[in-house]
């Protein structure tokens, strides 16, 4: 029993089973061939960054400045298609959290394995038979900024709540993450403006534009490829506007090889541009002492090149 409606007036429900797992139920009329139920099974035990170099899925320098970006609290935003792995790398970044921290999570459906002490679940509802006991995402954003919170982590951003999220990124609350589903770093950034404009329509574009280069440090871009792995696409850091254009710097990208190999699999080599002088990450990292971890990244990155 998850405590959700299904019926001819509401044909569709997504909830979380008791073990953690998620199911979607869609039945008549808008399931033409009858009843479907998907269920989602998430292993026990969470995949960190360890795991993913060994699937392919990153090099050990990208985990190695992902590590410093968690530990020095930048604003973290993942981006990616369904399926691609946006919260496993969330799961795996969280690992990173001090222990000494209070987090908040927000989901629409907990899929969230955080191990540390001092965690807080929030989960969304929606609303009864009389429509009404409604609790969005957005609610449950507004309300987490009065549990006094170290770092706020919504599970997927989606609507409203996102300018409630830039908010909260720039009042205090450094080191928060958030999932969302977009192609690119910069189509990320274009839908992060589309879902602050749900939230209020009086806000001109630039204005909007500042908010997220002030609150947002880092984009992860993850994509399932059409063999079926999954890559870290790019690693891009946000450096600010210039005019009216955000500006990027991509730090780390993965090159896929022209040809493709006999077996179906996408083969290719992960490579870095290095990063600016003005890097926010590097300013970070020097002052929570984590400036050599992030230097020897790039070392080994150039060692291998060599």
């Amino acid at each position: 029993r998850v405590g959700r409606r299904v019926d001819e007036s509401s044909p569709t429900c997504d909830a979380r089973l008791q073990d953690g797992s998620r199911v979607n139920i869609v039945i008549p009329p808008i399931a033409i061939d009858g009843t479907a139920i998907s269920i989602r099974k998430f292993k026990k035990q969470s995949i960190d960054l360890s795991k993913l170099c060994e699937f392919g899925a990153m090099s050990p320098e990208m985990a190695q400045v992902l590590m410093v970006a968690a530990r020095c609290r930048l604003n973290i935003l993942i981006s990616g298609g369904t399926g691609s792995g946006k919260t496993t790398m969330l799961n795996a970044l969280s690992q990173f959290i001090s222990e000494n921290e209070r987090i908040i999570t927000i989901e629409d459906a907990a899929e969230l394995r955080l191990q540390q002490p001092h965690v807080v679940r929030l989960e969304t509802r929606t609303a009864g038979i009389e429509n009404t006991g409604l609790v969005n995402q957005r609610d449950l954003v507004i309300n987490s900024l009065r549990m006094r919170p170290d770092r706020i982590i919504v599970g997927e951003c989606r609507g409203a709540e996102a300018f409630e999220m830039l908010q909260a990124m720039n009042t205090g609350h450094d080191g928060s993450m958030s999932t969302l589903h977009a192609n690119t770093p910069r189509d990320a950034l274009a839908r992060v403006e589309s879902m602050v404009m749900m939230a209020t329509s009086n806000l001109p574009l630039e204005a909007i534009r500042r908010t997220i280069v002030s609150a947002v440090d880092l984009i992860i871009q993850i994509n399932r490829l059409h063999d079926g792995s999954r890559k870290v696409m790019s690693i891009t850091e946000v450096m600010g506007l210039e005019g009216s254009s955000v500006v990027l710097e991509e730090i780390f990208r993965f090159q896929p090889n022209l040809r493709q190999s006999e077996d179906g699999k996408v083969n290719g080599s992960f490579i870095t541009s290095g990063l600016m002088q003005r890097s926010v990450l590097y300013e970070k990292a020097r002052f929570f002492g984590l400036e050599e971890n992030l230097a020897k990244a790039f070392r080994e990155v150039g060692e291998k090149r060599a």
